[in-house]
């Protein structure tokens, strides 16, 4: 890491006519529970501030380039919580019709909006949010060969991320301790097995498809019981897993279709699971600046109760308003319920808005109901919460 930043160092005063830009985005996050946790030294409320900055440099009349992210949070509740990252430390080359990266990066994969089935590049930051969304750094080589076609990629991937989980203070989390300081793996490699992914993307009309495989170990832990001195514990196995991904965006009229589908395979599940589903738009709704889209999704996974994500056989619909002020106003709320479950659903909500040009505030809140013990939902039944951010940019 040191000599990473040492070579960052030299790039950036490297060339006087080179272009260098710094972004920093700080925030304070104050979350309220609505019910007591299921375990001893939770808490109903949590404080958390984080910085993000972000350094730009190019040079070679902008065919290099490199780009810098560090992440630190910390969390007045969740030890686990309160982490550093480096989100990207990514060397960029463009040439005639490729492009060549090289570091620590983020790469997204995916079209549906309730989850991101082919997403599987990068490690899941899960103390940071309980929908998935955030991402740890992954280190990485990619070489991206861009056609009239479309663009095919390819990456290896030398060293492995281990996801985070909440502390025994946190929220959103197991009945026992997860012992992250005693991962077990399949390959004996552990964390320096070398993982392979390819993609293909490209257009059919007005159709975006996305085609991907992926080989090497799995990002999705199973958590198993072990003893630690005296005190039970979980420790998190990661296999190793090959999976093919297809996702896809059609636009028909005001109407967007959207479907992500994968076939992965373990050394213990071989399944199929897929999320297809619609988003239509009303262009300034009661002649109104607003825009409104409403928002279905059917989610499946052929493990059905054995699935480790929430939706094997569910539903969302929800919906999105768009103020299109000088603001950047944005509401989302979202219901999914459990089609083989009535007492299991969840729900969320997004909201947004600058306050001028330095500031923004953010409301998030997620609920979540289950009364049969099989469903993951289950464990987070008293873990319904609002959050409030101020962010600042600079």
């Amino acid at each position: 890491m040191k000599t990473s930043l040492l070579t960052l160092g030299v790039l950036l005063a490297g060339s006087v006519m080179a272009d260098t830009q710094t972004n920093i985005r700080s925030a304070i996050e104050q979350r309220f529970y609505f019910q007591d946790g299921l375990y001893p030294k939770q808490h109903d409320s949590d404080l958390s501030v984080f910085i993000e900055p972000e350094f730009y440099h190019s040079w070679n009349d902008g065919a290099d380039s490199v780009n810098f992210k560090p992440f630190f949070r910390y969390d007045s509740r969740d030890s686990e919580r309160t982490h550093m990252d480096v989100r990207e430390l990514m060397w960029l080359h463009v040439g005639d019709a490729w492009e060549l990266r090289a570091g620590i990066g983020k790469v997204f994969w995916g079209q549906t909006e309730s989850q991101h089935l082919v997403d599987v590049i990068n490690q899941t930051d899960f103390v940071e949010a309980i929908d998935g969304e955030e991402k740890l750094g992954q280190p990485m080589v990619q070489f991206s060969w861009v056609q009239d076609w479309g663009t095919l990629s390819v990456f290896a991937l030398p060293y492995f991320r281990e996801r985070t989980f909440s502390g025994v203070e946190g929220r959103f989390r197991t009945p026992l301790r997860v012992d992250t300081d005693n991962p077990l793996y399949q390959s004996d490699d552990e964390q320096e097995h070398l993982d392979w992914a390819f993609r293909y993307m490209g257009y059919l009309g007005d159709t975006e498809i996305g085609l991907s495989w992926f080989d090497g170990t799995n990002r999705e832990p199973v958590l198993l019981p072990a003893m630690q001195g005296d005190e039970a514990v979980l420790r998190p196995y990661y296999g190793q897993m090959q999976q093919v991904g297809l996702d896809m965006l059609t636009v028909v009229g005001a109407t967007l279709y959207k479907l992500e589908a994968i076939h992965r395979k373990t050394d213990q599940d071989n399944f199929y699971a897929l999320t297809a589903g619609l988003e239509h738009t009303k262009v300034g709704v009661f002649n109104t600046a607003y825009d409104i889209g409403w928002l279905m999704e059917y989610q499946y996974d052929e493990r059905d109760e054995l699935a480790t994500s929430l939706g094997q056989n569910d539903l969302m619909v929800g919906t999105r308003l768009v103020f299109n002020d000088i603001r950047g106003t944005e509401i989302l709320i979202a219901y999914i319920q459990d089609l083989d479950d009535s007492s299991g659903h969840s729900g969320y909500i997004e909201a947004s808005s600058r306050i001028n040009d330095n500031w923004k505030w953010r409301v998030d809140g997620w609920f979540f109901s289950a009364d049969t013990p099989s469903d993951p939902a289950y464990l987070l039944r008293r873990d319904d919460y609002v959050q409030l951010s101020l962010e600042y940019y600079f």
